[in-house]
Parts: structure tokens; C-alpha cells; sequence
């Protein structure tokens, strides 16, 4: 049976085009990622308490948000499909969402900024879980041959990459500096930068069509058995704990690039930004011929340890060699960024074999579920300590100099110590993932009889109607 399944492959062309959707989605998440903090803590000047009350809330409702859209999505029987629907009619209301967050309105005191920050970031993050846990979930339907998996998964990580240096360079030029506090130019490049990112993803939506097998022959498992299977799958679970681990350092990083240049360094970030993205660029290529040589589980432990060690020590230094530990970090980091949805999709062929059923979006919803706390977490502790340090802010959203020795070396800790030793737990973490050798042969060769099999009942719905 499996003789007859032809796995599909993509041209060039098309891989661009799916990787549209990762080029706008990055620009988006990487300003919002790196900049929210930041923003709403130097320019605006909210409470660190205020910071993580909004943290804390919004936690809540990433728990409940994620599992519930992608159990709506793995339910889903239109015949526009169960995913692309879902993409196209979000992503001008992601667009905007985004643009609200940083509109706040003249005037407000410290609660009505913290109301504004919450109830935008809950509606950013909604329209961004709906379009991009679809996304995730559809690189595992799209083909079942691994290599053009980890080539598409290339494809979207390398225009992502480009995403986010715009999603670096693009705040640092738009934002005020020491002595500057007029934030217009900042806003209006904030509304094209939505608009944007919206368009790119919807082009990807008009370029791929899903398998309609997945949708008219699976008979979906209830929400009571989802949440079972999801559960008890051993592979799931140790790759949902490394992944909280990259995300939580992936955030901290993110949040505390802007303090690092402007307070420790006092040079522009972009040049911090720029040592990552080379090291990811690179890494993004050596990702998957590591894969290649030592399977996808292994390449990522080593780019994990790889990626562990500068940040680590970053703490312990000063001055330019910071850049040279940071492209090196960045090299490292390439692991996770190209070779984690690649795992996924592992995780959902090992749950097929069991259930029946193609069910990527309760996987990716469980995964956000349990890992954007991290989000939520970076939010509490790097303003937290940096209070705690004596950080000194501005009414006026100035940047003070000089800073307390002690807020400086929190600061390196929250973007080089800390996330080092997340990252390095992951790594070990994921020498427990089973889904490697020939038990991985096993599982790959079962589910080409599996889909060869739904192909048949399909033609077979299709005669009948």
C-alpha cells in the first residue's frame, strides 16, 4: 500500500510562498517581542508592578485561548479546509491589533496605560495564536517527506530571519533616543509595519490549498479524548519542556536587547541584533545538513549547547567581545528556530499511528499553552529585578545615564546568564525524545500506509457523492 503514496515536493517558488506567511508574522513578533516591554516600562513609563499584574492576566488567557482555537481548528469540516480559513480572515484584524498596542492615548494615568497594554496584548495575541498555530500545523499535512519539511521549514526560517532584523532595525530607527522623546515617527511606522505584515501573510493563504482527506475522511476526537491522547503522548511532553525552555530564553532575549545597548553598551542595538541574525543565518543552513548526519533531535541538542555556552558567559565580560558571544549564541540558536516544528511534526506522525486522526493544531495549541508563560514570565521578571537592581526611569520616558552597577549586571543576566542555562536544560531535556532511530523508520514508513489508505476512501467519498 505504501508503494502507491507519492509524497508530495515543492518548487522554489512555492516555498517562498510559504514562507511569506513567517517573512510578516516575524516583522510583527519580533517588534512586539522585543519592544513591548521596553515601550510600555521606559517610554510610558508604567510600573513594574503594573507590567506583571498585565503579565499575569494575560497568562490566563493564553491558557485558555491556544487549546481552544486549535481544537476549533482540528474540528473544523468546512470545504474551504481547516486551516487556511482560519489564516486569511485573521490576519487583518492581526494587523490591527498590533497597531493598537502601541496607540495609547494622551492623557491616561498608570491604570488606564495598564487597561490599554492588557486588552490590546489579549487581542494581539489572539489573532496572532489563531494564524500562526494554523501555520505550525499545516507544515506536517502539507507533505510526510521529512527533507522537504526541513526545506520549507528552512525556507520560512530564512525569511523570518530576515523579518527580524527588520523587526530590530525597524524600532531602533523609529524610536526616541537619549534626549528625544517624540513618538510619531514611531507610530506611523508602526501602522504601515501592520498593514504590512498582514498582506504577506494573506499571500501565502492564496498559495497552497490543503488535503482535503485530512478534513472529510478523519472523524475528529472529542475534546475530552484530544486532551488524552495529547497528554500521554511521551514524545509531546518532552519536546513541549525543552521547547518552554527556548521560549522563555528566546523572550528574555528579545526583551532586553534595547537595555543591554542603551545602558551597559551605549551603542545602537542594531549592532547587537545584527551579531544574532548573522549567527542564525548561518546556523540556518548547518541546521538541517546536522539533521541530515545526526537526525533532527540530535542536531538540535548540539546546536542547543552550541548556542548555551556564550550566552552564559556574557555576564562574566565586558565590551566587544559581547559581539563575538552573541554570533555565536546566534548560531546555536538556529537549532530550535528551524528544527522544532520539524519535531512536531514527528509527534503528530507517532499520533496518527494511535488515534487515526491528523490532529497538528491540538498539539501546537497544548504546546502554546504550556510555553507562552514564558512569555508572560519575562514580562515579570525583567522589570522585577531591574527594580529590584535600582533601575532608574524617566516620567518623561528619557534615558537616564548612568545606571547602578547592580541594575547593569542584571541586565546582563537577563539576556546572557539566565537564558544560557534555560537553554542548556533543554538540550538535556531532549535526551529523553524517543522518536529517533529505527523506532523514527518505523513510524515514518506506517504513516506513508496510513495516508495511502485515506487517499483510497476519499476517491471512494468522491464516487459516491
Amino acid at each position: 500500500m505504501a508503494g502507491s503514496k507519492i509524497m508530495r515536493k515543492f518548487s522554489r517558488k512555492e516555498k517562498i510562498f510559504w514562507a511569506s506567511a513567517s517573512f510578516g508574522g516575524a516583522i510583527i513578533s519580533n517588534i512586539y517581542g522585543a519592544t513591548l516591554q521596553y515601550f510600555y516600562h521606559v517610554y510610558m513609563n508604567l510600573g513594574a508592578s503594573w507590567i506583571a499584574l498585565s503579565a499575569i492576566m494575560y497568562a490566563v488567557w493564553n491558557a485558555v485561548n491556544d487549546p481552544l482555537f486549535g481544537f476549533w481548528s482540528d474540528r473544523s469540516r468546512s470545504k474551504k479546509g481547516r486551516r487556511i480559513p482560519f489564516m486569511r480572515y485573521s490576519a487583518p484584524f492581526l494587523g490591527l491589533t498590533f497597531i493598537l498596542v502601541w496607540l495609547v492615548p494622551i492623557g491616561l494615568d498608570q491604570i488606564g496605560i495598564f487597561i490599554w497594554m492588557l486588552v490590546t496584548m489579549a487581542l494581539y495575541d489572539t489573532f496572532y495564536t489563531i494564524i500562526f498555530l494554523v501555520y505550525s500545523a499545516l507544515l506536517p499535512e502539507i507533505t510526510e517527506d521529512e527533507k522537504e519539511r526541513g526545506s520549507l521549514q528552512t525556507y520560512a526560517s530564512l525569511l523570518s530571519l530576515v523579518g527580524m532584523i527588520l523587526g530590530f532595525v525597524l524600532p531602533e530607527i523609529l524610536r526616541p533616543h537619549v534626549g528625544q522623546t517624540d513618538l510619531f515617527p514611531f507610530y506611523i511606522g508602526m501602522m504601515i509595519i501592520g498593514i504590512v505584515g498582514a498582506i504577506l501573510i494573506l499571500i501565502t493563504t492564496y498559495k497552497f490549498k490543503e488535503r482535503p482527506e485530512f478534513t472529510q475522511v478523519d472523524i475528529p476526537l472529542g475534546l475530552k479524548d484530544s486532551l488524552k491522547y495529547t497528554f500521554k503522548s511521551k514524545s509531546f511532553i518532552i519536546l513541549v519542556s525543552a521547547n518552554f525552555m527556548s521560549i522563555f530564553m528566546q523572550q528574555l532575549l528579545l526583551s532586553h536587547i534595547f537595555y543591554l545597548a542603551d545602558y551597559v553598551m551605549q551603542v545602537s542595538s542594531i549592532f547587537l541584533y545584527l551579531c544574532v541574525i548573522i549567527g542564525l543565518i548561518v546556523g540556518t543552513f548547518v541546521a538541517n545538513i546536522l539533521a541530515g548526519k545526526l537526525g533532527v533531535v540530535k542536531a538540535n541538542q548540539l546546536l542547543l549547547v552550541i548556542g548555551s555556552i556564550p550566552l552564559m558567559l556574557i555576564f562574566f565580560v565586558d565590551g566587544v567581545i559581547i559581539y563575538l558571544f552573541l554570533l555565536v549564541a546566534g548560531f546555536g540558536l538556529s537549532g530550535p528556530l528551524v528544527l522544532t516544528n520539524v519535531l512536531f511534526a514527528q509527534v503528530c506522525d507517532e499520533d496518527e499511528i494511535r488515534t487515526g486522526v491528523r490532529r497538528e493544531a491540538a498539539f501546537f495549541g497544548v504546546n502554546a499553552l504550556i510555553t507562552k508563560p514564558a512569555q508572560s514570565l519575562s514580562l515579570i521578571i525583567g522589570p522585577s529585578l531591574l527594580t529590584i537592581a535600582g533601575f532608574l526611569t524617566s516620567a518623561t520616558g528619557e534615558i537616564i545615564l548612568p545606571q547602578p552597577t547592580s541594575a547593569l549586571l542584571v541586565i546582563k543576566a537577563l539576556i546572557g546568564l539566565i537564558p544560557g542555562i534555560l537553554v542548556l536544560i533543554g538540550a538535556i531535556i531532549l535526551i529523553l525524545y524517543p522518536l529517533k532511530g529505527d523506532y523514527l523508520k518505523e513510524v515514518k514508513q506506517k504513516i506513508l500506509d496510513i495516508h495511502a489508505e485515506k487517499e483510497l476512501k476519499l476517491k471512494e467519498l468522491q464516487l459516491k457523492s
